[in-house]
């Protein structure tokens, strides 16, 4: 088996190990009844109203490529359409009235952030997630995803989950969709823009992961979707790519040769989903120059490999523990429990290519960092305009 495709393999299997509590829990209608929710000590209470809705959608946003796309292998294609029946059998239970699992999308602030994680699932994987479902379900999600109307949105990066709600709901059909919420989102984040391809989280910047986790993956993925709908913002979309892609830059630089990178910022506890927006960049073909994508494939496989070895990841039933590696329950948050810790699944967004793509395809190369330790020839790194 080709060096790639090896890399692939183990792909499939981590994420499906990491994704499979999750699906087959709510697929039975018994998520809210099996799934623990470890959480900041004096959390419990609150964030067991929230943790189930932020398992499903945080595990669909990553999972979603890959059941989008058929794959060539049959042993993985069996698991693939095994995945995307349990994916579109949680949409229904999440989102039926009836259900003992429908999931909150209406208490709260929280909701409106893991809604937008299940709403960018599904405008990565319409065929799957949205086309293949009977009338029945397609109305119960848009209703649930209009449910998280009735509260705003902080001023930092939760803009841009009213603004992918949206957008999908604009996907899906829905005449109501809103386009300001859409408009003040991509405003506010070029007002935010903090230079050398990184925004602000809000009026201020921090050093943290939120660029990957959220901001840059949902921005180029909204006016994807909505930029032909006004020509103001196809204009923006030119420079949030230019930033995307020097933001990517930097991310692949960030992964040392060993596998790790830097445990800076708030959220560590999502762990390799730090790298969500070098995955996405991957998956759209957008990689910056002078970066193959079998060096992408090389350090995130590093990277995903480091974090999983670490002993008491998963708890004896299958489930992901607090931590940046391994159980660290110090590193939660306040807002941090179980079902955060799922948006971990955003690194495997590039299974959502086929083998035959030279991510999978090519041969393994050195990623900047193992070059660059090991005295081989280097090219300069230049700030965005320089």
């Amino acid at each position: 088996m080709l060096p790639g495709l090896k890399d692939r393999k183990y792909w499939v299997e981590s994420l499906t190990a990491i994704a499979r509590p999750v699906l087959e829990h709510l697929a039975r209608r018994e998520l809210k009844a099996v799934m623990p929710v470890e959480c900041a000590a004096g959390c419990e209470s609150d964030r067991a109203h929230f943790s189930h809705l932020e398992a499903f959608a945080r595990t669909m946003t990553g999972l979603a490529p890959w059941l989008e796309t058929p794959a060539e292998d049959p042993e993985e294609e069996q698991l693939r359409r095994e995945f995307a029946r349990l994916a579109r059998s949680c949409l229904d239970a999440a989102t039926d009235p009836e259900s003992p699992d429908y999931l909150n999308f209406s208490y709260e602030y929280q909701p409106i952030v893991d809604a937008a994680f299940l709403a960018h699932a599904i405008l990565r994987a319409p065929g799957e997630l949205w086309d293949k479902l009977e009338l029945r379900v397609r109305q119960n999600v848009a209703a649930a995803l209009k449910q998280t109307r009735t509260r705003k949105p902080f001023f930092c990066n939760w803009l841009l989950f009213s603004a992918m709600i949206e957008a999908a709901l604009r996907h899906m059909g829905e005449e109501d969709w809103d386009p300001m919420r859409i408009d003040y989102a991509l405003r506010q984040h070029e007002q935010w823009y903090a230079g050398d391809g990184a925004y602000g989280d809000g009026p201020d910047f921090h050093w943290d992961y939120y660029n990957s986790f959220v901001i840059q993956p949902m921005l180029v993925d909204i006016i994807r979707s909505v930029g032909s709908a006004s020509n103001e913002w196809a204009a923006m979309a030119p420079a949030i790519q230019r930033r995307a892609v020097r933001y990517g830059e930097i991310l692949e630089r960030f992964i040392a040769p060993d596998g790790t990178f830097p445990p800076i910022g708030r959220s560590l506890a999502y762990r390799f989903g730090a790298m969500q927006h070098l995955s996405q960049m991957a998956l759209q073909h957008t990689l910056p120059a002078g970066v193959c994508p079998a060096q992408v494939r090389c350090a995130l496989t590093a990277v995903i490999r480091r974090t999983l070895a670490v002993p008491g990841t998963f708890d004896g039933s299958g489930w992901l523990r607090i931590g940046f590696t391994g159980s660290q329950p110090d590193v939660a948050e306040r807002y941090i429990s179980t079902g955060s810790l799922y948006l971990c699944s955003a690194v495997f967004l590039p299974l959502g290519l086929p083998a035959g793509d030279e991510f999978w395809s090519g041969e393994p190369r050195e990623w900047t960092s193992v070059r660059m330790w090991s005295g081989q020839p280097a090219v300069c790194d230049h700030a965005l305009g320089e």
